[in-house]
């Protein structure tokens, strides 16, 4: 079994701290969902609409903000159903039942007439706004299950001679039915890029589709052919017309809105390099540099990225402390 403190680590990526072995092996044996079925440990995460069901809090303690994992025999049918892996700790479920290291766990995707009668609105939450509630365990999982269910949810047909596809390999793969060719789930790299200067300040850009005052780090998706060090180089180019090198890798984390992979770097503006931004008036609208204590005196008046991105991630190393801002974050 996995070391869960190789997976993660206090100063991990908020998103990025996985306790689960994904048991890859076990996807492909012979009876493994009849098995699992079976299991008096086995429990399922049931997804609806890109939303995960939220314990109902009956067990020890305060649950609410618990996964609602339930056992496969309480649960409708599914519309579709994915291995995610076996627990590495012990835990509990969303109703305080113990969860013995090695549980197998599934995740359900339910229509919404299977999951009419499971639990009231309250109890079905969306992972943007959900995932810094949850523990690194849930976290890890609902991200692995809701990442599967969008991808499943736009390949039900073949992309090369749009035939049907059927779900294989435990809920990681899809086989077309014409031509017995088997589609694999795909993430998508992006690069998301602290820019700091010879002062240490970091340059924040505010998107054309956010509300005023948003402001976060720069980021893009790597185009074919291109590596992720010459994406962040390129990207910044784009949108803010500056020249940066010293490019560092910092960490990653999975984005599941829809499939992406954020990889994060820090870049510094190239020597002799003008440090004038200017926004490319598209993507981005507005460019400011920041000091520490700028962004101290802003924080009541500009908004930074939700505590689950790692874009406050990075920005929260930089600036070497938590940074809690009086404004929502909202892109809308």
């Amino acid at each position: 079994m996995l070391d869960s403190d190789a997976l993660q680590g206090p100063d991990a990526p908020p998103l990025a701290r996985e306790h689960l072995d994904r048991d890859a092996a076990s996807r492909t044996l012979p009876g493994r969902q009849e098995a699992f079925d079976a299991d008096e440990r086995a429990r399922v995460l049931v997804v609806r609409d890109g939303r995960v069901l939220l314990g109902d809090g009956d067990g020890d303690g305060d649950d609410s903000r618990r996964l609602g994992l339930r056992h496969p025999s309480t649960l409708p049918a599914p519309a579709l159903r994915a291995y995610l892996g076996r627990t590495l700790d012990a835990g509990t479920d969303g109703a305080g039942r113990p969860l013995p290291p090695g549980s197998p766990i599934e995740a359900w995707v339910l229509d919404d007439a299977a999951a009419a009668g499971l639990a009231d609105h309250e109890r079905w939450a969306g992972l943007r706004a959900l995932a810094t509630e949850l523990d690194d365990r849930d976290a890890g999982l609902a991200i692995e299950a809701v990442g599967l269910a969008n991808w499943h949810a736009t390949h039900a047909f073949c992309a090369n001679c749009g035939s049907a596809t059927e779900v294989v390999t435990s809920g990681w793969a899809r086989r077309c039915l014409a031509e017995d060719r088997q589609r694999f789930p795909r993430t998508d790299p992006a690069v998301i890029v602290i820019v700091t200067d010879d002062h240490d300040r970091v340059l924040l850009g505010s998107n054309a589709m956010w509300q005023q005052d948003r402001f976060s780090v720069l980021a893009g998706f790597v185009e074919p052919g291109e590596s992720l060090e010459a994406a962040v180089v390129r990207e910044i180019a784009e949108e803010t017309g500056l020249a940066v090198d010293r490019v560092e890798y910092l960490g990653s984390q999975p984005w599941p809105f829809p499939a992406s992979l954020m990889c994060a770097f820090r870049a510094r503006v190239a020597d002799g390099a003008s440090v004038v931004a200017v926004p490319d008036g598209e993507e981005i609208l507005e460019l400011r540099w920041f000091s520490r204590d700028e962004i101290t005196a802003a924080l009541g008046r500009v908004a930074l990225p939700g505590g689950s991105s790692i874009a406050r991630w990075m920005l929260e190393r930089w600036y070497g402390g938590p940074l809690d801002s009086s404004l929502p974050w909202s892109t809308s």
